[in-house]
């Protein structure tokens, strides 16, 4: 359980005279261990306090002297489409022809080269709000209380602000208590124009803001409230707006930023909640946070793990909700430095996206992963139309790098429009349903999403002259870039094992829905595959000839052990000698090119084999190494410690949540059908616990470690179902069928 106490601060009653008069009060917060506290505001955006609820979001940090808050939407999105996706030559086919020509440039001239150059699509900002520190001076302390997803500044002379974005609305609210001087919030716009010539960067760092070509947005003032609008590419435009009220030694307001896109208005939203007052806004806000926080916990011995763990799951409540767009590479806290965030900011279903909900899972949050699939299934047409004109034919297959729209963004193509990236993606609707065990869900979303996948995928692939299907080219992310040699003749591990679940997961769910004949179809194709390639030490390779030989950031080849479990220990000695020299080879070539994701999947992978000890290290080194003060992964080493030769710092959200699923690992297990509690801990952890983790078939477990025993297993059953569970206490499997809403308690004899 997490260590906390009450702090009621400075309770103060004001009145505010809107329509309505209501109390202005200073939100009361709950302190835990598990804070980030400073002494002072970071100095750079991306070291700020993140805030969120997933369609909006705000950092908070220093610039220049002022206390600024960067202002963000996850639908804020330049959407020009990209020319060179069209034409005659806009087909795979083009591409394989060039293949087999050994002339490559120009697909790299078609597809690759845009995405680098042209400054869109691309995710934008929105706007900051500043206040002057100029008469405040700097705060002593800054916290981001994690229980109630609020920041706090305190100043020496007694003034204390207070902010939050609102749980479930638009909008997020402020309030300084205590002050002394004059103070109004300014509204600073993003620039579009600017004197002096527009630099090209890369896209890993940012291109300039004004190569969009958008004319500035004006602000205009009335009284205590600004209104910024801003025109963006063909139709669309945002607007964010700023209310806010003095009223004796207090300051308090309220801003929003809506888009076109949606039907909420900035101004409205401001004025709506004006007048219901920041007091009843708070109460809903902790409401929320409340019943989020209730879903799970865990409670770890090693205090960094801890604390990076509550972190990270405070990220993942600030950045997924059931009705929002999907995690995109900075979710809600886009780039505040004038340029374009990092990769566009766009959607990587090469890795990115996959990784950021694996926490949403075992870490009992379903509906906020829900935002994820039903995006995905909400673009099913757009995603069809991309399969009918590039890969010719039918079915459906997604886009491995897209915008807010599904729309392809073309890049390195072997991974930018990979063939296998809808297999990946699909894997996550039958996460929801093994987790959920919700049959309706099974016929009405995961089982015609995945058919539609594997339809695509029997068109495109071909069935050589002795019956083994595959690709006639195939990839592995991102091995050899975006070169002529990234096209591996023979099927890499990658592809394969990823058709391989497609296939065996069709059977499975067809199965389960009675439908026989698509079942065996399925099965059929499964069985047409190869078998994965292996080294002469017996571990995986990328593909035939092409060992894991030097250290590299991506463990595609290694995605049959994790996160699909094609490979894994419980069957027995042939697959764990696979698992044991697949991990041995990574950690001998070591992880000069690794990033940041790259250890937290590597504690997944090491926890599936069940090395506690291995998978904490990993763990650990993330949260030392690869994390600004904020937590956020920052893909490359910034501890000069030499853990990886990436030491640059583009923020990315992936490494963050696999982190979360890495600790998830180690304390439950479910995937082979079996539950297991506390399966790869380190031997040095004597005390640990974990409440309402779920498992695989709808049960929720918790389960106590004290003194270095088992004391406490406990399963509640949310369908029925059969059950099976490994006792600590029989030291055997015990299965059981179960009725909804049932408990089974096993306990120490």
């Amino acid at each position: 359980m997490k260590l906390k106490k009450i702090l009621m601060l400075g309770f103060v009653v004001g009145m505010m005279s809107c329509s309505c008069s209501t109390s202005v009060d200073y939100c009361p917060v709950t302190a835990s261990d598990n804070d980030l506290v400073f002494p002072a505001l970071a100095q750079s955006w991306d070291e700020g306090i993140p805030l969120g609820n997933a369609t909006v979001g705000a950092l908070v940090w220093e610039k220049d002297t002022a206390l600024r808050f960067s202002l963000d939407r996850t639908d804020l999105w330049d959407l020009r489409p990209v020319d060179s996706l069209s034409g005659d030559n806009y087909r795979f086919a083009w591409v394989k022809e060039h293949i087999r020509m050994r002339d490559y440039r120009p697909v790299q001239k078609k597809f690759d080269e845009p995405y680098n150059r042209m400054p869109a699509p691309s995710k934008i900002p929105g706007a900051a709000l500043e206040f002057p520190l100029t008469e405040l001076g700097k705060p002593v302390q800054v916290r981001l209380y994690l229980d109630n997803a609020l920041c706090e500044a305190i100043w020496e002379n007694g003034t204390r602000m207070q902010t939050f974005v609102h749980a479930t609305k638009p909008v997020g609210w402020f309030v300084f208590k205590n002050l002394t001087t004059e103070l109004e919030p300014l509204l600073v716009t993003p620039q579009y124009k600017k004197t002096g010539n527009s630099s090209e960067a890369s896209p890993v760092s940012g291109q300039d803001l004004q190569r969009l070509g958008d004319e500035q947005g004006s602000v205009v003032r009335k009284g205590n409230e600004c209104v910024y609008h801003q025109k963006g590419y063909g139709d669309f435009s945002y607007d964010v707006v700023v209310k806010w009220k003095r009223q004796g030694k207090t300051l308090y307001g309220t801003w929003s930023v809506t888009s076109s896109l949606c039907g909420e208005q900035a101004k409205e939203e401001t004025e709506a909640a004006m007048l219901r007052g920041l007091e009843k806004d708070y109460a809903v806000h902790l409401d929320y946070w409340k019943n989020y926080w209730a879903q799970s916990s865990v409670a770890l011995p090693d205090s960094i793990l801890q604390k990076q763990y509550y972190n990270e799951m405070y990220k993942f409540g600030s950045a997924a909700r059931e009705n929002s767009y999907p995690i995109s590479l900075q979710a809600v806290w886009t780039a505040d430095n004038g340029k374009l965030p990092p990769w566009k900011g766009d959607y990587h279903h090469d890795l990115n996206t996959q990784l950021s909900y694996w926490p949403a899972y075992a870490g009992n949050h379903l509906s906020e992963g829900l935002g994820y699939l039903n995006t995905l299934w909400n673009q099913r047409d757009t995603y069809k139309r991309y399969t009918r004109q590039y890969f010719e034919t039918e079915g459906m297959n997604v886009p491995g790098v897209c915008t807010l729209t599904g729309e392809p963004m073309g890049g390195w193509i072997q991974y930018a429009m990979s063939q296998t990236a809808g297999a990946w993606l699909a894997q996550h609707f039958y996460l929801h349903w093994k987790y959920s065990a919700d049959k309706e869900f099974l016929k009405e979303r995961a089982y015609p999403f995945l058919k539609d996948v594997a339809i695509y995928m029997e068109q495109n692939s071909i069935v050589d002259s002795k019956g083994v299907r595959r690709l006639e080219f195939s990839s592995s992310p991102e091995i050899y870039d975006n070169s002529l040699q990234a096209w591996f003749k023979d099927m890499t591990n990658y592809d394969l094992s990823l058709m391989h679940f497609l296939f065996d997961a069709g059977a499975e769910m067809a199965n389960e829905l009675g439908i026989r004949a698509e079942a065996e179809h399925w099965s059929k194709l499964r069985s047409q595959l190869p078998d994965f390639d292996l080294y002469s030490d017996g571990s995986l390779t990328f593909a035939k000839g092409f060992p894991y030989n030097a250290s590299h950031r991506h463990f595609s080849h290694a995605l049959a052990i994790h996160p699909l479990g094609i490979i894994d220990w419980s069957d027995g000695e042939k697959a764990q000698h696979i698992i044991r020299a697949t991990l041995k080879r990574m950690s001998d070539y070591g992880p000069d090119y690794w990033t940041g994701y790259t250890y937290s999947w590597f504690a997944n992978m090491q926890a599936r084999a069940f090395n506690g000890e291995e998978a904490a290290k990993a763990l650990r080194t993330f949260a030392e190494c690869f994390c600004l003060k904020n937590t956020f992964h920052a893909n490359g080493d910034q501890s000069g410690s030499g853990k990886s030769k990436f030491t640059y710092r583009p923020f990315t959200l992936e490494g963050n949540f696999a982190f979360a699923s890495g600790i998830h690992e180690m304390l439950l297990q479910s995937h082979t059908g079996v539950i297991r509690v506390f399966p790869a801990i380190p031997s040095t952890w004597k005390n640990a616990s974990f409440n309402n983790l779920r498992a695989m078939g709808g049960f929720l477990v918790s389960a106590a470690l004290k003194d270095g025993k088992i004391v406490r297993l406990e399963v509640y059953s949310e369908k029925g179902g059969h059950l099976a569970v490994f006792s600590p206490f029989e030291h055997k499997v015990m299965e059981y069928e179960t009725q909804p809403g049932s408990r089974i308690d096993l306990v120490v004899k």
